[in-house]
């Protein structure tokens, strides 16, 4: 079975819209573009590794059509072999609409999100979900995903849509290598999907050193 990856880039306050441009995602967003500053070499590195082996895209409609509109008349430079990688795999997208799909490999997936999710899974190795904020929380909510790169970037911004917003349930991750920081600041913390739901315990208890006495 594949395996659904979760890419994301984030302020400290968990705010993802529009990382990185002022028109990605407008809607009243007075800080669209906020990723562009704090974007050095080791993050361009580590993006481009966690891609290895990508072999579909899964996004949400406003991102799929930023997408379309962006990387068809892109060439490989700067960029690593991004431009070949997107315009040569399989595009899915997750649209109650009617996408323009004229970006080459590309295809709307059903009603049934969930039942598509699992399809993908069956017929793709790695499946990369990129922003797409609303499509992540349902699959949040649903447990279906299987990994989640987290970017976190040194700002707030206390305004805008947020990684966790409405999609989040009890569910615990794993951390599955060392976080990785960038000259600038930026912190990528990548985690597996864990099996069943957060454990609770008591802090108070006197053999961790903080109970009475």
């Amino acid at each position: 079975m594949g395996m659904i990856h979760i890419d994301l880039f984030a302020t400290l306050d968990l705010v993802g819209q529009a990382p990185g441009d002022p028109e990605e995602d407008p809607d009243g967003f007075p800080f669209g573009g906020w990723q562009a500053p704090l974007f050095d070499e080791t993050v361009g590195r580590q993006i481009g590794a966690g891609m290895e082996g990508m072999d579909a895209l899964l996004l949400g409609r406003r991102t799929y059509d930023i997408f379309a509109a962006y990387w068809p008349d892109q060439v490989d430079g700067v960029d690593g072999g991004i431009a070949t990688l997107f315009n040569g795999i399989p595009k899915y997208v997750a649209s109650r609409g009617n996408p323009d799909l004229s970006w080459a490999g590309s295809t709307q997936l059903g009603p049934d999100l969930a039942g598509a999710v699992r399809e993908l899974r069956d017929k793709h190795e790695h499946v990369h979900v990129i922003g797409s904020l609303n499509l992540v929380q349902t699959l949040l909510r649903e447990r279906l995903f299987d990994r989640l790169d987290l970017w976190i970037f040194p700002i707030t911004l206390g305004v805008g849509k947020k990684v966790f917003d409405g999609g989040a349930v009890p569910a615990s991750l794993v951390l599955l290598e060392p976080p990785v920081a960038s000259p600038k600041g930026a912190v990528l913390l990548r985690y597996g999907l864990g099996e069943g739901t957060p454990v609770t315990g008591d802090m108070r208890r006197e053999d961790r050193g903080l109970g009475p006495g």
